[in-house]
């Protein structure tokens, strides 16, 4: 791994150029992966790396993910060394979790409130471009899509769950549990999986001990002009391309919340056996959860980030830089970052 880092930087630049090599751990509930930057000569033997093994203290959590996510939307879209309130926010769906990130204002930060020992603090300071910026960053971990399933068919009694496609009668797996997911006899209802997504993510139910929280108790840091554009990525967009509203071949697509409600309308009055040739590019094992996807998606955006249903928010797989397209992932990012730091 240390040979392929080094072998991408030039012969004569290769003791000053940094090399980030990270670890991912993968196992529940989420990756956990370890970062270390090291400056080798390209010479280095393939087993130094071990040497440095002991050192990687730095934790790369979702929480660093998505700053640097953060971190290489804005540097493709130029936006890096401008003021804070023209960057763009970034939400990204993952399975397990949801994370955002947007830059706010000294203001802001400073009202930001302490984090238990342990955890991470909410605002990150980083210098890039020749100016400070403040970001929030949370990872609603538990919270991501496929999590949300799990945490939604908690909610099934006997007669079956108000979220699954007619017609279905099966269980879903998750975290090494398995969970009933069968169809209401009636099929799917919207209104009713709407309330129980409203739950699962607790809105509305817990205390909140800041001015402005999101859902779970989260302060949402106090929103403003780094938040009114989002960038939102990974399964947002997916599900919006299998669900027809946006095309799966573009880099970025301009939607609004409400296209996901709408969607969710439509697709929780299909049944399992008619989801092949409405929506022939969701894959046979999220079909049964189409209509509760779509939904979570929506209410996740309005009723726990607080986004007005109309907002033009963008989905996001590549950016454009320059002539070239490039995926809009996290890692670009982090080298950017390191780079700012180091010089």
């Amino acid at each position: 791994m240390q040979q392929d880092c080094t072998r991408t930087h030039p012969p004569r630049f290769g003791h000053e150029t940094p090399c980030i090599l990270t670890m991912s751990l993968f196992g529940e509930p989420c990756p956990v992966s370890v970062q270390e930057t090291c400056k080798p000569a390209p010479t280095t033997p393939p087993n130094a790396l071990s040497q440095h093994l002991p050192s990687m203290k730095t934790h790369f959590t979702y929480q660093c993910k998505i700053k640097n996510l953060h971190v290489t939307i804005n540097y493709l879209l130029g936006n890096l060394g401008r003021d804070y309130s023209e960057t763009v926010g970034v939400v990204d769906l993952g399975g397990g979790s949801v994370q955002m990130a947007y830059a706010i204002s000294e203001t802001n930060a400073a009202e930001a409130p302490n984090v238990s020992v342990g955890e991470d603090p909410y605002v990150k300071e980083m210098f890039l471009r020749g100016r400070k910026y403040y970001l929030y960053v949370h990872s609603y971990l538990g919270y991501g899509l496929l999590a949300a399933r799990a945490k939604i068919l908690k909610f099934s009694d006997d007669f079956g769950n108000p979220c699954i496609l007619d017609g279905f009668n099966g269980s879903y797996n998750y975290g090494g549990k398995s969970f009933k997911a069968s169809s209401y006899p009636s099929g799917a209802s919207l209104n009713e999986c709407k309330n129980i997504a409203l739950n699962a993510f607790k809105v509305n139910q817990s205390k909140c001990a800041h001015m402005k929280c999101t859902f779970a108790g989260i302060w949402n840091g106090g929103g403003g002009d780094g938040q009114k554009n989002l960038f939102v990525a990974s399964f947002f967009f997916d599900r919006a391309a299998e669900a027809g509203f946006a095309d799966p071949k573009s880099p970025v697509v301009k939607v609004r919340p409400v296209d996901f409600e709408a969607a969710s309308k439509q697709a929780c009055r299909t049944k399992i056996e008619d989801v092949k040739s409405f929506y022939p590019r969701v894959e046979e094992g999220n079909r049964p959860y189409l209509c509760m996807d779509l939904l979570y998606q929506y209410a996740l955006l309005v009723d726990g980030f607080g986004l007005d249903p109309w907002q033009q928010i963008t989905l996001v797989k590549k950016v454009k830089y320059h002539d070239a397209l490039v995926e809009a992932a996290w890692p670009l990012g982090s080298a950017i970052e390191a780079v700012s730091s180091t010089y």
